[in-house]
C-alpha cells in the first residue's frame, strides 16, 4: 500500500558565516556553530557544501569524512568533543 504522502528529506546547506553553518534537512533548519563543530571552521566551502543525508538521521561530508547525527546537531550538548588536537 501506498503512503498518501511522499516524503523526500534532503540537506542542503543554506548559508555559512563566521559563526557557523546553517542546515536545511527537510523543512527544518538547524545551526552548527563552529564551537561545537569545530571540523568545519577551517573546510574549504565546496566541502561543507557536499552534505548527503544518508537517512533521516543521518548526515554525512564525504569530502571531511564527518558523520553527525541529526540528534547530535540539534542537542550538541549531549555529545561533548572528545577528539583533542595534538
Amino acid at each position: 500500500m501506498k503512503s498518501n504522502v511522499d516524503v523526500t528529506l534532503e540537506a542542503e546547506v543554506t548559508q555559512i558565516d563566521k559563526q557557523g553553518i546553517w542546515l536545511l534537512i527537510g523543512e527544518k533548519e538547524s545551526f552548527l556553530s563552529f564551537e561545537d563543530f569545530p571540523w568545519f571552521r577551517s573546510a574549504p566551502i565546496t566541502s561543507i557544501q557536499n552534505v548527503e543525508l544518508v537517512n533521516a538521521r543521518h548526515l554525512y561530508w564525504p569530502d571531511l569524512d564527518i558523520d553527525l547525527t541529526v540528534e547530535s546537531i540539534e542537542h550538541p550538548a549531549k555529545f561533548p568533543l572528545i577528539a583533542k588536537q595534538t
